[in-house]
């Protein structure tokens, strides 16, 4: 199994917990871990639909780990993935200020897994010629 394969698997399952915490029972899991209110229909909405984008793409990551077409652009979609969550977390740190300590730490991981995607695809691209 080659690193980019490697790669998309741990994110793929790394993304897993996170997307159920958000989603799973998120009046229970957002209460215990960042003090969220989250009995509301709507917000409970919102944070299922989070759960289903994170598992859709992790459901790609898999495959692309599987499916060397498909590498690539799963490579690239995590990518892009995690450098708009990263910079959303970003913004929202200079214009809302200091989130709870999980959150910036899922921050700096964003974008530490955006940067081994970089890395990746470079990997991947290096290979294929």
């Amino acid at each position: 199994m080659t690193s980019p394969q490697i790669f998309l698997l741990v994110t793929a399952v790394g993304l897993t917990p996170i997307a159920l915490s958000y989603g799973f029972s998120p009046s229970t899991s957002l209460s215990f871990l960042f003090n969220i209110d989250a009995t509301s229909v709507n917000v409970t909405h919102i944070f299922r639909a989070v759960m289903g984008l994170y598992f859709a793409l992790a459901t790609f990551w898999v495959a692309g780990a599987f499916v060397q077409k498909i590498r690539l652009p799963a490579l690239y979609s995590l990518v892009v993935f995690m450098v708009g969550l990263g910079l959303g977390r970003l913004l929202s740190l200079v214009l809302d200020g200091l989130p709870h300590w999980l959150l910036v730490v899922y921050m700096l991981l964003e974008a530490g897994f955006a940067v081994v995607g970089i890395l990746m695809i470079n990997k991947c691209q290096k290979e294929a010629v």
